[in-house]
C-alpha cells in the first residue's frame, strides 16, 4: 500500500501557478523548525470546473514544482473533494483521493441510520477507484465535513468501525470539527471544547487502529485548514503529546496571497486587485450561495468601490492581511475576495499574465504566508 508521511500539508493553488513557492514553504520550514511535511496538491472539482481547468493541470503543477527544486521527497496530487459522478476525471493524474461523503449522512436517526449510508458509498466509490488504479497506488481520505453538525467522538469511533467493515484502507479522515471553519479566516468557536475533542478524536483513532485494524498511519485531516490560527497550538500540543501525524488541508490562502502580492507588486496590479473585489460586489450572491455553510461575510462591513479606490498598496494589504492585530483587518473583505477566484479567472486574460510578471512579489507573499503563519504555529509554542 502506497503511504503518506507522518504530517501533510495540502497546497491548494486555484491557478496552478504557485507550485514552486509552495513547496519553498515547506522546505523552508522543514530548516526552521526540523519537521518535514509532505506536499499533497490539492484542487475540487468544483474549483476546476469554476476556473475551466482540467485535473491533469495540478499534476503538471506539481511535477513542475518539484523538478525545479530538485526535491527527492514523496509529494502527492490531491482529487480533493470527488464522488461517484466525477471521479473518473481524476483516476490518471491523481494518487490521492478525498472521498467526500458527507451528502450521505443523515440528519436525525441511530449513528448506523445517519453515518451508514455514508460509509457505504465511501466504499463504493473506494473501490471503484481501486479497480481503475490498483489498491496499492493511491492514498485514501474519507470526508465527511462539510455538513452542519459535528461529529463526536463517539461517532467518529462508530465510522472508522464501519470503514474498517468496508475494507478501505484509510490513512486520512476528515470529520466535522466542532465550531465554525469559515474559508480564509481564523476559527470561531469555544476553543476549550475544541482541544478537548480534538484530544479524544486522537485517542479514537489510535483505538481504531488497534481494534479494527486499520492503517497504522491513519490520522486525522483538518479541511479549511488554512487560516485557523487560534487552533494551531492546540493541534500542534496534541498531536506532539501522542505521536500522532496530521493532513491539513488549505486551497484559498494561497489564492488570497496572491491577491495581495499583486497589489504590492505595482499600480496595475493594485488595479486589477481593486477590480476583482468591485466586481465581486455586484455578484455576491452568485459567488457566496456555494460556500454558504463556509463563510460569514457581514454586508455591512464591506467597503464601499469608491472607498476601495483611494487605497494605496500597503492600505489594500493591510485590508486583506490575515493580521487580526492590524485596526485595519477586514475579515468580511477577505472572506468575499477567497470566493471571488471565478472573477480572476473570467479576467484571465490580466490577470495569468500579471501572476508571471510580478511572480517574486507575489512568491514571497506565498512561501512567507505557507512557513510563517502557518507552520510555525503548529510547532513553536
Amino acid at each position: 500500500m502506497m503511504k503518506i508521511g507522518k504530517y501533510s500539508f495540502g497546497t491548494g493553488d486555484r491557478f496552478a501557478h504557485e507550485g514552486v513557492n509552495q513547496l519553498k514553504a515547506l522546505i523552508e520550514a522543514e530548516k526552521l523548525f526540523g519537521v518535514h511535511f509532505v506536499p499533497v496538491w490539492n484542487k475540487s472539482n468544483r474549483e476546476h470546473d469554476i476556473i475551466g481547468t482540467e485535473p491533469i493541470s495540478t499534476r503538471k503543477e506539481a511535477d513542475a514544482a518539484v523538478k525545479a527544486l530538485g526535491y527527492k521527497d514523496q509529494y502527492f496530487v490531491d482529487a480533493d473533494h470527488i464522488n461517484m459522478h466525477n471521479v473518473d476525471r481524476f483516476i490518471d493524474c491523481c494518487d490521492f483521493f478525498t472521498i467526500d461523503v458527507a451528502d450521505y449522512i443523515g440528519h436525525t436517526g441511530t449513528m448506523e441510520e445517519r453515518f451508514l449510508p455514508a460509509i457505504k458509498e465511501a466504499g463504493k466509490i473506494y473501490r471503484h477507484i481501486a479497480g481503475k488504479k490498483g489498491a496499492d497506488n493511491f492514498v485514501t481520505e474519507v470526508s465527511m465535513d462539510e455538513v452542519d453538525e459535528a461529529q463526536t467522538p463517539e461517532e467518529l469511533r462508530y465510522i472508522l468501525k464501519e470503514i474498517a467493515k468496508e475494507k478501505i484502507p484509510v490513512q486520512t479522515i476528515a470529520p466535522k470539527f466542532t465550531g465554525r471553519f469559515n474559508k480564509g479566516v481564523d476559527y470561531r468557536g469555544d476553543l476549550e471544547r475544541f482541544e478537548k475533542e480534538f484530544e479524544q478524536d486522537l485517542l479514537v483513532i489510535d483505538e481504531a487502529i488497534k481494534e479494527y485494524g486499520l492503517p497504522e498511519n491513519l490520522k486525522l485531516s483538518i479541511h479549511s485548514g488554512s487560516d485557523k490560527f487560534s487552533i494551531y497550538p492546540i493541534m500542534g500540543r496534541l498531536i506532539r503529546k501522542y505521536d500522532k501525524g496530521i493532513h491539513i488541508k488549505t486551497a484559498g490562502t494561497t489564492w488570497l496571497e496572491e491577491n495581495i502580492g499583486l497589489a504590492l507588486a505595482a499600480p496595475e496590479g493594485l488595479a486589477l486587485a481593486k477590480k476583482i473585489y468591485v466586481n465581486s460586489l455586484g455578484r455576491m450572491e452568485e459567488l457566496t450561495v456555494p460556500y454558504a455553510t463556509v463563510i460569514d461575510v457581514d454586508v455591512k462591513a464591506l467597503p464601499s468601490p469608491e472607498e476601495v479606490e483611494k487605497w494605496d498598496a500597503e492600505t489594500y494589504a493591510k485590508v486583506m492581511r490575515h493580521n487580526q492585530a492590524e485596526p485595519l483587518y477586514n475579515p468580511s473583505f477577505r472572506q468575499l475576495i477567497h470566493v471571488s477566484y471565478k472573477i480572476a479567472a473570467e479576467l484571465k486574460d490580466e490577470f495569468l499574465p500579471a501572476l508571471e510578471k510580478y511572480t517574486n512579489v507575489i512568491g514571497d507573499q506565498i512561501t512567507a504566508n505557507i512557513c510563517e503563519r502557518h507552520i510555525k504555529r503548529l510547532f513553536t509554542e
